[in-house]
């Protein structure tokens, strides 16, 4: 059983509870090298990780990185900012160079393109590559029946808070890594709901930014409207600190095309620094808020009262809350969104793996999406052990191309269907974001009829590709459960703040223990029988 009392050496900070604060002061007084905490997390993924699958690769290079900070700390310059030195892991759909990018299967293993964007950002900023952490199989895009945290080459990924339970998808083993300390930090990306809701399931913060404020190059794509990366931490104040170094705009990003905002206008009006300045803990006095009930209502009452803890905390804290609101057609998105992400997949699988052939790696590499399918098919029994690839064959039955009437039809109508169901109840009732429960608590890890998913709200947010905060909100039967903030396209100012306030008044993010199952205590209060 892992001791998450345990000091990390050099602070008083225990390791379940460490902050980018914590650790940078311990650094900055000399008690602590980037090297040290490098090496502490390394053997913490080397005892912990045989049992959550978190970590599909660990980074060689790590300690050389490590040594590398602690020589530019100690430098004339001094720390180059708030990541210097700080382990990050990296979902293994990012490209960083001397790995592998699999996306979680064989098929990618040879595979060693260069630094993605966001990864040059983060080596700028002096934050140490530790690993690249487990996913869902190609970003939970192979198969309408998914296990969600399995990949052939990661294996299944653990929910820390009860080793048999999801951590859910596709960021699994980004969120499990982060909530069972193998790294302080995590990159996610999402298509929907792949940040949020395994962040909730895990017991931590996720931040699913406005779509085109992180850039997508050198990410294995679904969608060039829906994708982005964004960051997985323990507290508000760290996500906030690792997206101020993940916005930035890149001229190269390969943006949808019809996607008319641009972040560079944004990022020069706000600048990245305003994501850290936004935390404020009196953010909740005067806000307007919208509590969407509608989707957790069929999750039961013990979930029901977590919403009900929130809401009053939010109330008490000085929001003007309206309770509820309505998100119109909501369940009517789903639809055109699946009909253009199928389009939007085969269009960008094939241009990546065309482009990771120019490389010239090593082995053959799959150069379609329908020579995918077919390496899938030759490799049944460890590729398809556990679902299928309905999902693949669905998207490669399709054209690819995006200026195809069936395509441009369905995009329009998805994004129009979530922009409205955000926009009218912001307008109707002049509220600045909505919350929402993020998803269910999480289910039990079940190969033989999927996952069980109850509820997420992460929809909308999604496919209007506006941000999305989830923070810690409660417990049911110890399983962690989040609550959403979510608002306008370009609001992550505002959100983090809120989120911020939020989460300073309640501090109920409780260490997990790695149980091997779930115990519940007789419903009687008596003890079980042996």
């Amino acid at each position: 059983m892992p001791d998450f009392r345990d000091v990390i050496p050099g602070t008083r900070a225990s390791v379940g509870q460490a902050s980018l604060a914590d650790l940078q002061a311990a650094m900055a007084s000399g008690e602590l090298t980037s090297a040290a905490l490098t090496a502490f997390y390394l053997q913490r993924i080397d005892r912990l990780n045989p049992a959550l699958h978190a970590v599909i690769t660990v980074n060689l290079s790590a300690g050389a990185e490590a040594a590398a900070s602690d020589a530019v700390r100690a430098g004339p310059r001094g720390p180059r900012g708030p990541l210097e030195g700080i382990p990050v892991l990296i979902k293994d759909n990012v490209q960083v160079a001397g790995m592998p990018t699999t996306a979680g299967s064989p098929a990618l293993l040879s595979a060693e393109p260069d630094d993605a964007f966001l990864i040059t950002k983060l080596r700028r900023a002096g934050a140490v590559i530790i690993g690249k952490a487990n996913l869902s199989e190609w970003a939970n895009f192979r198969s309408t029946h998914s296990t969600s945290g399995w990949s052939t080459l990661g294996g299944q990924s653990a929910n820390p808070y009860a080793l048999d339970r999801n951590p859910s998808g596709s960021s699994s083993g980004s969120a499990a890594g982060v909530a069972a300390a193998l790294a302080p930090l995590a990159v996610g990306t999402e298509t929907d709901g792949s940040i949020v809701c395994p962040a909730s399931a895990c017991g931590i913060v996720g931040l699913k930014p406005t779509n085109g404020l992180v850039s997508r190059r050198g990410i294995v794509p679904i969608s060039p409207v829906q994708d982005t990366a964004g960051p997985m931490a323990t507290c508000v104040a760290d996500a906030a600190a690792l997206l101020s170094v993940l916005a930035a705009a890149d001229p190269l990003d390969p943006v949808a095309f019809d996607d008319l905002d641009s972040a560079e206008r944004t990022m020069v009006t706000t600048g990245p620094a305003s994501f850290a300045q936004a935390l404020d803990p009196a953010a909740l006095d005067g806000a307007r808020l919208g509590i969407w009930r509608d989707p957790s209502a069929p999750a039961g009452a013990a979930t029901g009262a977590v919403l009900d803890m929130a809401v009053a905390k939010l109330r008490a804290l000085g929001a003007a809350v309206v309770d509820p609101v309505t998100l119109p057609d909501t369940g009517k998105i789903n639809e055109p969104e699946f009909v253009a992400l199928q389009y939007e997949f085969k269009y960008g699988i094939n241009a990546y793996l065309g482009y990771i052939a120019g490389f010239g790696f090593d082995g053959a590499l799959p150069q379609t999406l329908a020579e995918l399918i077919d390496f899938n098919k030759r490799n049944a029994d460890l590729v398809l052990s556990r679902f299928g690839q309905e999902t693949f064959e669905h998207a490669e039955a399709t054209s690819g191309d995006l200026t195809d009437h069936e395509y441009l039809a369905a995009r329009r109508e998805a994004t129009r269907l979530a922009r409205t169901a955000i926009s009218t109840p912001l307008a109707e009732h002049e509220v600045e974001a909505i919350v929402a429960l993020t998803a269910n608590p999480a289910c039990l890890t079940d190969y033989v009829l999927g996952d069980h998913d109850v509820f997420h709200t992460s929809g909308p947010a999604a496919v209007a590709g506006c941000p999305s905060i989830t923070v810690p909100a409660g417990y049911v039967s110890g399983l962690p459960l989040g609550v959403s903030f979510f608002g306008p396209r370009w609001s992550e100012p505002r959100l983090i703040a809120l989120a911020y306030a939020f989460e300073q008044a309640t501090m109920v993010r409780q260490a997990p223990t790695l149980a091997a199952s779930l115990v519940l205590p007789p419903r009687d209060g008596r003890s079980a029988p042996d």
